[in-house]
């Protein structure tokens, strides 16, 4: 096979790439921590102002796989410039926010920018890169997105400290004109701006979003309707026909957006479900835990920025260790011992008080940060090896679909059980203002959802397990064969 030629300006694309990972990643972080003032700002209540961080999560999941797809057919120029360009829009939109509603708004347009972002980034380095540099790259790329979820608290942190939480937002827009120009201009030629004229998968596009969509408003707003509602009925019913209808779609389009045969392969799927469980059972600490910090430990804004570092530290440290075992060992003990880390770090944290220490806090943080580092670098390379490589481009969205779905549900879980315990107790009172007298409540509803999330992911230490041992052989078969 011919080698893939040296693009001339390969690492000026490999920066382009590296900022708009940076800034789709830096954004599903720094908010966490500017919540608390955002509502204490606009005056909402959490249950509205957790649609923050889930429009934008939630946006990017359901879209991922379509953009991915759709670079294939549109060209990988045509896509990124545009989403650097609905990204700074986004960030504008955010930033001059009235009210929560337009808030909420604004994100999810923003979140379509990061979806078209997130999905050429991996195909733009191994379209340009040839095939003996692009592990290089490629790892890079995982060290840009260590940085985004690392910066992003402490930035959100300082911002915070020092301006208003719009700046936030505002921080994006003149590196975003300069990062679509730049794209705009030096990804002209090459196998970047190839056209295929193939069909695009409406149906499959418009059953994914639809099937998460509903799943997601289902479960957030389970607790106010009730389970025995029409409206939760009806929202979880289309959720399971779009997903059945979305599988038999799929199975017949000649151009899917997602290979369901991917889904007989035992070495991706259980991955791809356990990365699923742990993104989860982490965002439901990165959710709740700048709340904690900041009322009842009374800490400033700008240290509970730092405070929020502590578990994506690890993933410089630890990560190239638990990669370089992996590769002599295999994923299974690793991934496994991770998820374990993760549970004793859940249920140390929701064994907190009010009083707690910076120690007591930063040790139960370092446990969690631990654990997803040890898990993640060898998570991933069995799930993608495990694919045939034709079919390692759908792999890829999959597992950073993956990523944000479990985002997703992390926050909406457990903002479900904060609010149903804190309002259970407080006699119906949602959680807006926060003052002394409700330490109780807010320490009661903290410690039930993060135990919740250490039973979730406890199960994702038995669906880890499950995996079993890696065959070398898995990523030459056929699915199904």
């Amino acid at each position: 096979m011919r080698p893939t030629p040296a693009h001339p300006n390969k690492w000026l694309v490999f920066a382009l790439t590296a900022v708009a990972v940076f800034m789709s990643t830096l954004d599903s972080s720094i908010v966490n921590v500017a919540l608390p003032t955002i509502m204490k700002n606009l005056q909402a209540p959490m249950t509205t102002i957790e649609w923050v961080v889930v429009i934008y999560l939630l946006t990017v999941s359901s879209l991922l796989l379509a953009f991915g797809r759709l670079s294939d057919i549109k060209g990988r120029r045509w896509v990124y410039s545009r989403g650097f360009i609905i990204f700074v829009l986004g960030s504008f939109f955010c930033a001059v926010s009235p009210d929560v509603a337009w808030l909420i708004s604004a994100r999810s347009f923003q979140g379509i920018g990061a979806a078209m972002l997130m999905a050429c980034s991996p195909a733009l380095i191994v379209d340009i890169f040839p095939v003996e540099e692009r592990g290089k790259a490629l790892g890079a790329v995982g060290t840009v997105v260590a940085s985004g979820l690392t910066i992003g608290p402490a930035l959100g942190g300082i911002i915070l400290d020092l301006f208003s939480w719009p700046v936030i937002f505002y921080i994006n827009i003149p590196i975003g004109i300069a990062a679509a120009g730049l794209a705009a201009k030096n990804l002209k030629d090459g196998r970047a701006d190839v056209v295929r004229h193939e069909p695009f998968d409406w149906p499959g596009a418009l059953l994914l979003v639809i099937c998460l969509c509903t799943f997601i408003v289902g479960l957030t707003h389970f607790q106010a309707w009730g389970y025995r509602s029409l409206r939760i009925v009806l929202l979880f019913s289309v959720s399971i026909l779009c997903a059945a209808a979305l599988v038999r779609v799929e199975r017949r389009s000649a151009y899917p957006i997602f290979d369901p045969a991917l889904l007989t392969i035992r070495l991706f799927i259980l991955p791809i479900l356990a990365a699923v469980i742990l993104f989860a059972s982490l965002f439901s600490i990165t959710f709740l835990m700048p709340f904690y910090l900041i009322h009842p430990s009374g800490l400033p804004v700008d240290r509970v920025g730092y405070m929020m570092v502590i578990p994506f530290v690890f993933l410089f440290f630890v990560s190239p260790v638990a990669g370089t075992i992996s590769d002599r060992i295999g994923s299974r003990l690793l991934c496994t011992l991770g998820m374990v880390v993760l549970v004793i770090s859940l249920f140390c944290l929701a064994a907190l008080d009010g009083r707690a220490s910076g120690l007591s806090i930063a040790w139960r943080l370092a446990l969690a940060g631990v654990g997803i580092a040890l898990f993640l670098p060898p998570n991933s390379a069995v799930a993608l090896s495990a694919v045939p490589t034709h079919r390692r481009g759908i792999a890829s969205g999959t597992v950073a679909t993956a990523r944000n779905l479990g985002m997703v549900l992390g926050v909406a879980t457990s903002a479900l059980i904060f609010n149903s315990i804190f309002q259970s107790l407080s006699g119906g009172l949602p959680f807006k203002v926060y003052h002394s007298t409700l330490e109780s409540h807010f320490m009661t509803a903290f410690r039930y959802a993060l135990q919740a999330g250490g039973l979730v992911a406890v199960g994702g230490v038995i669906v880890t397990f499950l995996r079993g041992r890696e065959s070398n052989s898995a990523s030459e078969k056929e699915p199904g064969a």
